[in-house]
C-alpha cells in the first residue's frame, strides 16, 4: 500500500535537503578560501575528538560520520600523511586498529571550526528563531 506524502510535507523535506547542502556547500568554499582542509576531514577529526581516548575503530568512525569504510580508509590516509590522525593497534584483535586524533589534528580542528561555525551561523542560525524547537523536530523519535 501506498501512501502520497502532502504537498507541505515534501516541500519541507526539500527545504531540510537544500540547506544542508548549501551550508556544506559554503563551507568547503570557505576552508578552500581560509586554505583548510575539506569539512570531512573536520568530521573525523571532530569524532575521533569527542571518543574516549580520542580514538576509535574505523567502523565506528564510519558509521560516526556516515561513510563507506572503504571512502574512510582512503580519508584516514590521507589524515595520517598529514600527521592528523594515526593508526594504532588493537590489543584485543590483532586484525583491527584504532584510529586516534593526534596533537595537530587536535590543532587543526580548533583552526577548521571557526571558518565552519561562521558559516553555520550566516546560512542556518541567523535563520531560525528557535533552535531547540528544530533540533527537537528533526532529531530521532525515540
Amino acid at each position: 500500500m501506498s501512501v502520497i506524502l502532502d504537498v507541505e510535507t515534501l516541500a519541507a523535506w526539500r527545504t531540510v535537503l537544500r540547506v544542508q547542502a548549501r551550508v556544506i556547500a559554503r563551507a568547503e568554499e570557505a576552508l578552500v578560501a581560509a586554505e583548510l582542509p575539506p569539512l570531512a576531514w573536520y568530521d573525523v577529526l571532530l569524532t575521533l575528538s569527542e571518543a574516549e581516548a580520542g580514538a576509535l575503530r574505523m567502523y565506528e568512525v564510519a558509521d560516526a560520520i556516515v561513510m563507506s569504510r572503504s571512502g574512510l580508509t582512503r580519508l584516514i590516509d590521507r589524515l595520517e600523511e598529514a600527521g592528523l590522525t594515526e593508526r594504532r593497534n588493537c590489543p584485543s584483535d590483532r586484525r583491527g586498529n584504532f584510529v586516534a586524533i593526534t596533537e595537530p589534528g587536535r590543532a587543526m580542528l580548533r583552526r577548521i571550526w571557526p571558518v565552519y561555525e561562521a558559516v553555520i551561523r550566516a546560512e542556518f542560525g541567523e535563520r531560525i528563531d528557535d533552535p531547540r524547537a528544530v533540533a527537537r523536530l528533526l532529531s530521532p523519535a525515540t
